[in-house]
């Protein structure tokens, strides 16, 4: 399978870029009340350190407004203020931020958006149209009945075309549900009618292993398609952990490669080292390397360096005594007790190497296009045979 990206325009926030051909990048939200500006930054400088790339913080009120500064005056990443209901909150946080957050199913009357505008534009950011399930405008869902991916893609229209109207176009979208289905099809229709680029997620996805599950299905769905340009996994989680399922996702469709990608065997009764121990280990201890390295732990020596051949190093454990080897041929071997700390070496040092070798792109990973099999058609991004619904402008 290749992945053709949907064009889109691109926009930039703070220092980074999203949309047009960009990479996908990944993004998370803090969990304290920003007046607990100490509590906050300690989640920043995490998400910091775990590869974050935007991070968005709640702004209920003016006390939060005026924490904002001294948040962002700690930060490496840009900052994005989430508002709803209080128009005013955005016209204060535009001063500080790199983006606004505002949903029009609950920020009023159009002249309060209006507003808006001129104060991002005043200070040249760009605006998030962040459209939720939960908070359609009444008319959609009188309309409706109900939320559906068609409400939340003509709410979405809507709101593109009217700031379009008053000559505004430094936005981004998103369009968000907790149901896949419905998440996924209102992407995909609002992809179909407008170019601008797409923060994609599933909101109120769950807990860590649940949502990582519906959100792997759902975003994973939507970048095979090529739609997304910025994404956030939603957990009942320690927000790092939104970080580690946004860059699997993305490594997973090799649409992103950052960090150590740990391949382990399933075990079995054939193994004789703790594969499911030292694999969980492995990306505890090397969670520092943002060299995109691929780590392979196999437990046994019958099929190790077969089954490891597309890591750039690895380990397959026996009685006693391991081997340790790097792109697919046998390196050294090592006694058992010293597999793991051998291991850690060898990869922190091929870390330094790359580092010494000069920049590179460890960030998208470009590889050939694939033939498609005889008889097979590939079909392109907007090609689809799916009805296309025209939705009606406001």
């Amino acid at each position: 399978m290749h992945i053709t990206r949907r064009k889109t325009r691109q926009i930039q926030v703070g220092s980074v870029k999203i949309g047009g051909d960009a990479p996908i990048t990944v993004q998370s939200m803090t969990i304290p009340h920003p007046r607990d500006v100490a509590g906050t930054l300690e989640q920043v400088h995490r998400l910091e350190a775990a590869g974050c790339e935007l991070i968005r913080v709640a702004v209920p009120d003016m006390e939060a407004v005026h924490a904002l500064p001294k948040i962002k005056a700690q930060m490496t990443v840009p900052l994005i203020a989430d508002i709803h209901f209080d128009h005013r909150l955005a016209l204060k946080a535009a001063e500080t931020v790199d983006c606004v957050r505002i949903n029009p199913g609950n920020i009023g009357p159009w002249w309060k958006t209006e507003e808006v505008i001129k104060a991002v534009n005043d200070y040249g950011i760009p605006l998030r149209i962040g459209v939720n399930g939960g908070s359609l405008e009444k008319p959609i869902l009188d309309k409706y009945g109900y939320p559906t991916a068609e409400a939340l893609a003509e709410s979405a229209l809507n709101a593109v075309h009217a700031l379009e109207d008053v000559g505004f176009t430094n936005m981004k979208v998103s369009l968000k549900a907790s149901d896949v289905h419905m998440a996924i099809d209102a992407y995909w229709l609002f992809a179909q009618q407008s170019n601008y680029p797409l923060h994609i997620g599933i909101t109120e996805a769950g807990t860590a292993m649940t949502g990582a599950v519906k959100s792997a299905i759902g975003l994973g769905w939507l970048l095979s398609q090529g739609i997304g340009d910025t994404l956030r996994v939603s957990l009942a989680a320690d927000p790092v952990e939104e970080i580690k399922v946004g860059f699997e996702i993305l490594k997973s469709l090799e649409l992103r490669h950052r960090g150590v990608n740990v391949i382990a065997c399933p075990t079995c009764g054939r193994v004789e080292i703790d594969v499911v121990k030292m694999a969980n280990e492995l990306e505890h201890r090397l969670g520092h390397i943002k060299n995109p390295i691929t780590v392979s732990v196999l437990g046994c020596v019958v099929n190790g360096i077969g089954e490891g051949k597309e890591a750039d190093i690895g380990i397959a454990g026996g009685q006693g005594v391991g081997i340790l080897f790097k792109k697919g041929k046998l390196y050294k071997r090592v006694p058992s007790e010293e597999l793991m700390d051998t291991l850690i070496e060898e990869v922190e040092l091929m870390a330094r190497e790359q580092d010494a070798e000069g920049p590179s792109d460890p960030v998208v990973r470009k590889h050939s296009l694939p033939l498609p099999l005889e008889g097979l058609s590939v079909p392109s991004v907007g090609s689809s045979t799916r009805e296309i619904p025209v939705l009606p402008l406001k």
